[in-house]
């Protein structure tokens, strides 16, 4: 060694630390790669994701192949390194040496490509691969020795370095990739696929017609009142039931008889023969599950009952769908029927308004972890019927009384959301 000129082993030294350098940057690009792209582009077909692919299988093997080439190369450096400082400044180069060659190695060798290989991770990776996976065919003898040696440590803290870690993302992570696809998926398909997401958080008594305002044909009623609500229906599917809807008898499909409607030759006892026999729901299912449901029984409609087997709304397969791709309405300003904006900023809303559906239409975030409406809410915090004018505050909107017939809050006043959080008037 003492006979290589200085010169070359100034340029043997250079070539290690660039070599160090490429094992650095190749260990960051190939550990923080996209996967689920990876996957995508091997598929594809493409020559370079195979490859990084199938390192990746056994990344343990992976990075014992690149920490044996690097630390290699960085312990041949330092001892080149060394030989130049003893052979130009004696024995006390040796701490220059060190010090020089530690700050050159951090910034030419790990900052420096490391943060190279971060902002071109993938063509960082497809070039690095093709030279690793020769290499490891080379080497792979010593590199199963490594591996061994390393495993048999690991059992001594009981780790198994043989389990492999299941890539799986949650919901939740799956919620956060789709919102960070900005400018990749249009806002609108984002949106959709988040409401995909949200479906298995959301239960059919979220979205249902509650039991009050289903409407429907009652058998009981005279055959002119009965062809005259099938005519005059909005609706593509009616319930038929006999004098309440307790005694349901089950579902007709309008279309199927409006054209025997206008020619008279519909009968009672012909509307019977069609009826299809009804169809429940568990409370508490989610709508993942019911959508599910409702294409394995060839479904569209049905009724949601209790534990005790009471009805307590209905939901249509539509509804499911409005939850992904938004309402049906071609009118862009047409917000829900029982929610009125007024010129100072406050809205008049119905008490049957789900809170749900005043969350969506005005962008408001009202829990609805307990009841599902205004009405549930006002009865719930004061425990009672409240007097007309009673006024609380929940979740920080301030909301009052206006209206209250029977057993039920018809109509209340409900503001925007104050930045001042201590109004908790109260008027019993």
């Amino acid at each position: 060694m003492n006979t290589i000129p200085i010169g070359v082993l100034v340029l043997l030294l250079v070539f290690l630390i660039v070599l160090s350098g490429c094992f650095s940057g190749s260990e960051t690009a190939l550990m923080s790669i996209n996967r689920y792209r990876l996957r995508h582009q091997a598929k594809q077909g493409h020559r370079g994701a195979i490859r990084t692919a199938k390192l990746l299988e056994r990344p343990d093997r992976l990075i014992s192949l690149i920490l044996l080439g690097n630390n290699f190369v960085n312990i041949l450096a330092s001892a080149i390194a060394t030989i130049i400082a003893l052979r130009l400044m004696g024995e006390a180069g040796i701490a220059v040496a060190t010090g020089v060659l530690t700050l050159v190695i951090l910034v030419f060798a790990e900052v420096t490509p490391k943060t190279l290989a971060t902002r071109r991770t993938e063509q960082v990776a497809f070039m690095a691969s093709a030279v690793y996976v020769p290499l490891m065919k080379a080497v792979y003898p010593l590199v199963l020795a490594t591996n061994w040696m390393s495993g048999r440590i690991l059992k001594l803290f009981k780790v198994d370095s043989a389990t492999e870690e299941i890539e799986a993302l949650s919901s939740d992570e799956l919620r956060t990739v789709l919102n960070e696809t900005t400018g990749m998926i249009p806002p609108r398909h984002r949106e959709m696929l988040v409401n995909i997401l949200d479906l298995s958080t959301v239960s059919v008594n979220d979205i249902m017609v509650p039991r009050n305002e289903i409407t429907g044909l009652d058998l009981d009623d005279s055959w002119e009142d009965v062809k005259k609500n099938i005519s005059e229906s909005k609706h593509s599917r009616m319930l038929v039931y006999r004098d309440n809807i307790d005694q349901v008898e089950g579902f007709i499909y309008l279309r199927k008889m409006l054209d025997s409607l206008a020619t008279g030759e519909y009968t009672r006892e012909t509307l019977e023969r069609i009826i299809r026999e009804p169809y429940f729901i568990p409370d508490g299912t989610t709508l993942t599950v019911q959508l599910l449901n409702f294409q394995r029984e060839k479904r569209r409609i049905g009724l949601v009952v209790d534990e005790y087997g009471d009805i307590q709304g209905l939901i249509t397969i539509e509804d499911i769908v409005e939850e992904i791709v938004g309402e049906f309405d071609t009118d862009p300003h047409h917000g829900p029927e029982d929610i009125q904006a007024q010129d100072d900023g406050s809205f008049l809303a119905e008490g049957g308004a789900q809170i749900r559906a005043l969350n969506k239409a005005l962008n408001w975030e009202l829990s609805s972890d307990g009841p599902k409406t205004l009405n549930g809410i006002v009865l719930e915090h004061f425990e009672n019927f409240p007097p007309q004018g009673a006024m609380f505050n929940f979740n920080g909107h301030n909301i009052t009384v206006l209206e209250v017939e029977e057993n039920f809050v018809q109509r209340v006043r409900i503001e925007p959301k104050q930045d001042d959080d201590d109004f908790s008037a109260e008027q019993d």
